[in-house]
């Protein structure tokens, strides 16, 4: 399980988090729903150890990690799929993921893995000896995101992971992350766009000024007209 309890964080002496409280289980789907700025992408980055917490804490699996750096938090099992892709432009997609793989496992292991995680994204198949630079932009998503899975994470978190992919791909994509869940991963999908992971969502919070302002269930939350037009922008 990762729990949040009241957590700030900012930039310098800005503030963007201003005390949040979260618990996600094992096999959980959450989707943080919110505009620009409201603080999404903070909070992943706070969680995962990008951004030092100015207090409150993160646990993970009773294990406090509030000041665990980033690469210790993903050897671990929490990991942060980044919009930027953050892939090894100079490396092959293949070796992209051997190095996203546990170390000392299996070359027949590894290759099963390498199979599993690209699974939804077919093109990644063709182009395993193909340097990622290459990629498109939609492609080295695909690719960060099967990267995260090498290792299958406890806590998987993703950072509008519909920005730069073709739509005909999101509900592969999205049904692969569901799968992730059923095998007991959490599941954390931040996202602008309102009705992107409703679908596979167990539970949506809506984040206003670094601020849980509503949450519940995804269904009756994107539903909720309040939250549509106060946080959403959504008529």
């Amino acid at each position: 399980m990762l729990e949040v309890v009241n957590l700030h964080a900012g930039y310098g002496k800005v503030p963007v988090l201003n005390g949040i409280d979260l618990k996600v289980g094992a096999g959980e789907v959450v989707l943080v729903l919110g505009p620009n700025g409201a603080g999404k992408t903070t909070f992943l980055k706070t969680v995962s150890g990008f951004i030092t917490a100015r207090s409150g804490s993160v646990t993970l699996d009773g294990t406090v990690v509030t000041k665990v750096d980033p690469a210790t938090n993903a050897r671990n099992g929490l990991r942060l799929v980044l919009e930027e892709h953050r892939v090894f432009a100079d490396l092959t997609v293949e070796d992209n993921l051997r190095i996203a793989s546990p170390a000392g496992m299996r070359w027949s292991e590894r290759k099963e893995r390498m199979a599993e995680v690209t699974e939804p994204f077919t093109i990644l198949s063709e182009k395993m000896q193909d340097f990622a630079r290459s990629l498109s932009g939609g492609q080295q998503q695909m690719l960060a995101l099967s990267q995260a899975l090498m290792r299958r994470p406890k806590v998987l978190m993703c950072d509008e992971p519909s920005r730069g992919l073709a739509q005909a791909l999101m509900p592969a994509v999205l049904e692969f992350l569901k799968q992730r869940a059923r095998e007991g991963t959490a599941v954390i999908i931040a996202e602008q766009m309102l009705d992107v992971a409703v679908s596979i969502a167990d539970r949506a919070v809506v984040l206003d000024h670094g601020e849980i302002a509503f949450e519940g269930t995804a269904e009756s939350t994107v539903r909720d007209e309040r939250v549509r037009k106060s946080y959403l922008g959504h008529d």
